[in-house]
């Protein structure tokens, strides 16, 4: 989706080798507004647009031998060349590894500094480590845990980076960082599951009008699941 033609202030592009795994997800709700309204921009990089084959390979079998298929350096290197052909201080190339540093919100508002970050989603068995050594400015693990691709951290990254744009949120309170991770409810006040006669029920001090009062049992909440 291309912004308006007022200068996105984040601009992400996901170079992946399944680009329509991130469709949806960066076209729907809160992301597709904020690039409708130009605060941010998302491109979906296929890989396989800058394989150098008619096949368009962009995998090969790993060095050494081993069990699965290795993205090949080339194509991530044309890609990345493509969106991003001089490199400078105000963009940012991120591959994302189980051997990155992790991904947290202290991470998320440093990136959000950059005007262009992009991010390289690997697949298969893993991504050829010239890319690590040479084309990555650093790399990032959303978790001690392996995935089928880095499209779901890629999204994740964009998602939490998003949030920190001015503009992109309704309110400023809406950021984790200012109302904390309290206890939330919404209506209705009292709700019967269907056994018996057990109900389960908000707070009383939410529902009281005490401004005061929700505000100190907020912050008495905080972090106490």
């Amino acid at each position: 989706m291309k912004a308006t033609k007022t200068r996105p202030r984040v601009r992400f592009s996901l170079l992946s080798a399944a680009p329509e795994v991130a469709e949806s997800y960066a076209r729907s709700s809160i992301l597709g507004r904020a690039q409708r309204a130009g605060l941010i921009q998302v491109d979906l990089v296929a890989l396989r647009d800058f394989a150098g084959d008619a096949h368009r390979t962009i995998d090969d079998k790993p060095f050494g031998g081993g069990p699965g298929m290795v993205l090949k350096v080339e194509p991530i290197v044309r890609a990345v060349r493509s969106v991003r052909p001089r490199p400078g201080a105000t963009s940012r190339v991120v591959l994302f590894s189980t051997r990155g540093k992790p991904f947290t919100q202290k991470e998320a508002k440093r990136l959000s500094k950059y005007r262009h970050l992009v991010l390289i989603a690997g697949r298969y068995e893993g991504v050829d480590e010239r890319v690590a050594e040479h084309v990555a400015d650093e790399e990032i693990s959303l978790g001690d845990f392996v995935l089928t691709g880095g499209e779901v951290p890629a999204l994740a990254v964009i998602d939490a980076v998003s949030r920190l744009v001015p503009g992109v949120l309704g309110k400023s309170e809406s950021l984790e960082e200012v109302n904390g991770s309290f206890p939330t409810y919404t209506r209705p006040a009292s709700f019967s599951p269907g056994r018996g006669k057990e109900t389960w029920d908000v707070p009383e001090v939410l529902a009281s009008g005490d401004h005061g009062a929700v505000a100190a049992w907020r912050r008495a909440s905080r972090g106490t699941r």
